[in-house]
């Protein structure tokens, strides 16, 4: 469970709540039923049932599934005569008919499968203006709800005293929105949820880019300031009939959320307090102010203060850097504190060994990231390096040089020491930064964010590296394409993937790290068995850690690979085998080639020889880093010419592919892309080029006076 958002606190005193789903969370673009949609929407009514709350539901639908149902019943039954004719419209109160009894049928069988019982109660307008039928309706719910059985109700369209109900917007209520504010009030319950196709009240239009998601709705703040848009696709009113809805229940004393129906977690999720949606609730404007998260403004403030700091003379730059680490040292004790805080609620909430190992700073870690961020202050500045310089024309000198990419997205997870490297080469290379970590390391990137940010001098302003603290943010900054220049996310596959499919701001990373070692029969056994040791032992969850171990057919037969397997598994190694060695060496099959263990488990195989091994690693492998072990030079340049990976090694553990090992000081990630940066990034890899000519009133003129001799030119220190 999430941590509960302050605004959200009143939802542990919840017993009683109200769900109405919209039209367009019932159906799908064609006017079908959307079953997946629906059948994720019982299964939370059916945990929260058990849990013990009271749950009633308002499902629209009927009308727009009886239209598709006519619609369809009127083309089976007309000739093609009639089909030649104008086409009426179909009688609304007909279509509710229909519609009504196909909607309940399906939520019977749905929450049939899931044991659960739910009850049809259809209403008009006129029934709430008679007291007895009030009554009565308590008493009813009372019954239902006493015996865990899930209310649904309806408008009674078909049999309505208004002419065109699903368009007449007078009366008690008018709508289902209207409808479920009203039952809400009138059956006392302690929340309504309007689940509908977006995500919340947006300060504008869904797809402008601008637009962000209101958390709070506050009258006096916000009614000028949004924009409802189109009414719904299939439902009567849209976003604005929900608003109206909403503000009258939460002004009655209703606490209200707008949230999506399409996420299968969302109801759950607001009952855990996340922050999600819109909040309607009377006391919303006696709140103290809190800023909301601005995350066009986080950006726009991170490219200011790099601006300031790329202005900064490079003394100045390094003795920034210089601060910050002392600063990491002097608060040594208190960035522990909180780490082992974070360590601890992992323990507890029973995360993987691998990741408390990796969210844990050990013991001299701090002084060892200290000591990383003085290594890249001492480095030359990289901000502004020529890197060519040519003469065009007589007087004409151009240079290419050295530039800070601007600003930088990194999202990071378990690994808080990752923040200190980030951060610190993003000052290095003069580019503001919003960092976004993992939950589990929440803690433990405060306190780090905190002692860097006050070390940064106001000339230059803390706001150079925002911190995003909510998950829920990332959405809107993946959309700041104008703001944002590269995405570089570090960690799970389904992260990368995630990020990638979700903006148009170009992501640099890798999604797997899928390292192979090859023992080519020419190899030296014993530093063999070393190199495969440390590439699978040294740090099994490593990105650059042996997941696929290569050996050519001698040595399967010269007895060097089972001493090698011997050791591996006497060191808890798990291994798992292809079609060949899974039977030669009689361990379980692989179920892929291309798998990720991140623990002590490995998958191994047997190849013909090296050119086997290159194609096997080109094919499943995820270009990361990949080694071969090889007494024979032509073998190994073979090997280092044509695998087709971010780092190739002969003789040498896959866990030197590191930013720190590589001399970079630190780094920001690991590119497998085969643009702009590969392998390791450090400095140079955040850094891009501008271009600067220099002359002496020159102007092209069709070229006619130009006489370009492109010469080039020594390039001074």
């Amino acid at each position: 469970m999430g941590s509960i958002d302050p605004s959200r606190a009143f939802v542990k005193e919840v017993k009683r709540i109200v769900i109405k789903v919209g039209t367009a969370v019932v159906t799908r673009n064609d006017g079908r039923l959307a079953l997946g949609r629906l059948g994720a929407l019982c299964e939370q009514i059916k945990e929260l049932n058990s849990l013990g709350y009271d749950v009633i539901m308002v499902s629209s639908g009927a009308v727009g599934l009886g239209r598709q149902r006519l619609r369809y019943r009127r083309l089976v039954n007309s000739s093609f005569a009639d089909l030649q004719k104008p086409q009426v419209d179909l009688d609304g109160k007909a279509c509710a008919a229909v519609g009504q009894n196909s909607l309940m049928a399906l939520y019977d069988s749905l929450f049939s499968q899931l044991d659960v019982t739910s009850a049809q109660l259809l209403v008009t307008d006129n029934d709430f203006r008679d007291k007895d039928f009030r009554r009565q309706l308590h008493e009813t719910l009372k019954s239902l709800l006493s015996s865990k059985v899930i209310p649904i109700f309806n408008e009674n369209d078909a049999v309505s005293t208004r002419k065109a109900p699903y368009e007449d917007s007078s009366g008690i209520f008018w709508d289902n929105d209207s409808l479920a504010a009203l039952l809400a009030l009138e059956l006392k319950a302690d929340l309504l949820v309007l689940l509908s196709d977006v995500e919340g009240l947006c300060s504008g239009p869904p797809s402008d880019p601008h637009s962000k998601l209101i958390h709070t709705y506050i009258n006096e703040k916000h009614q000028g300031e949004i924009t409802f848009g189109d009414k719904s696709r299939v439902g009567r009113g849209g976003m604005t009939a929900k608003v109206k809805a909403a503000v009258n229940a939460a002004y009655a004393g209703i606490p209200v959320i707008i949230t999506s129906g399409f996420a299968a977690e969302n109801i759950i999720k607001v009952l855990q307090g996340e922050r999600i949606g819109t909040l309607f609730h009377q006391d919303a404007h006696l709140w103290a102010p809190v800023k909301e998260v601005d995350a066009r403004e986080m950006a726009v403030a991170a490219r200011e203060s790099s601006r300031r700091l790329q202005a900064l003379s490079s003394q100045d730059k390094k003795k920034i850097l210089l601060d910050i680490a002392d600063a990491l040292e002097t608060n040594e004790k208190l960035i522990r504190t909180e780490n082992e805080a974070d360590v601890a609620a992992a323990q507890y909430a029973g995360y993987e060994k691998s990741l408390v190992a990796r969210l844990a700073l050990k013991p001299g870690k701090i002084s060892s990231l200290a000591n990383s961020v003085r290594m890249l202050a001492n480095m030359e500045d990289p901000i502004g390096r020529v890197l060519k310089r040519t003469e065009l024309a007589d007087g004409l000198i151009l240079e290419k040089t050295s530039s800070p990419l601007g600003v930088l997205l990194i999202v990071f997870e378990s690994r808080p020491d990752a923040l200190v490297q980030i951060a610190s080469l993003a000052i290095r290379s003069g580019n503001g930064l919003l960092l976004k970590g993992g939950k589990e390391a929440k803690q433990s990137n405060a306190i780090l964010h905190k002692v860097i940010t006050e070390a940064i001098p106001d000339t230059v302003g803390g706001r150079l590296i925002g911190l995003v603290t909510s998950r829920e943010e990332i959405p809107e900054l993946l959309k700041l394409d104008d703001v944002i220049d590269l995405v570089i996310p570090r960690g799970s596959n389904k992260l990368v993937t995630e990020i990638k499919s979700s903006t148009q701001i170009p992501v640099m990373g890798h999604a797997d790290g899928i390292c192979h070692v090859y023992i080519d029969k020419s190899a030296n056994m014993d530093m063999a068995k070393r190199i495969v040791k440390d590439a699978k032992l040294d740090y099994p969850s490593g990105c650059n850690a042996m997941e696929t171990l290569l050996a050519h057919k001698d040595v399967m037969l010269n007895g060097g690979l089972n001493d090698i397997i011997v050791d591996l598994q006497t060191e808890g190694v798990t291994l798992y085998g292809g079609p060949s060695a899974s039977s030669l060496l009689n361990i379980p099959e692989a179920h892929s080639f291309h798998h990720e263990y991140s623990a002590l488990a490995c998958t191994v195989e047997i190849v013909d020889d090296v050119y086997a091994a290159i194609e096997h690693i080109n094919q499943h492998g995820s270009a990361h880093t990949d080694c071969i072990v090889a007494e024979d030079e032509v073998v190994a340049k073979a090997f280092l010419r044509q695998v087709d990976s971010a780092a190739v090694f002969h003789n040498a553990s896959t866990r030197f592919c590191d930013g720190a090992r590589f001399g970079l000081g630190a780094e920001v990630g690991i590119s497998t892309s085969r643009i702009h940066a590969r392998g390791p990034v450090g400095v140079e890899g955040l850094l891009t080029t501008r271009w600067l000519l220099r002359g002496s009133g020159q102007v092209v003129d069709g070229d006619k006076g130009v006489n370009y001799i492109h010469k080039d030119l020594v390039i001074e220190s």
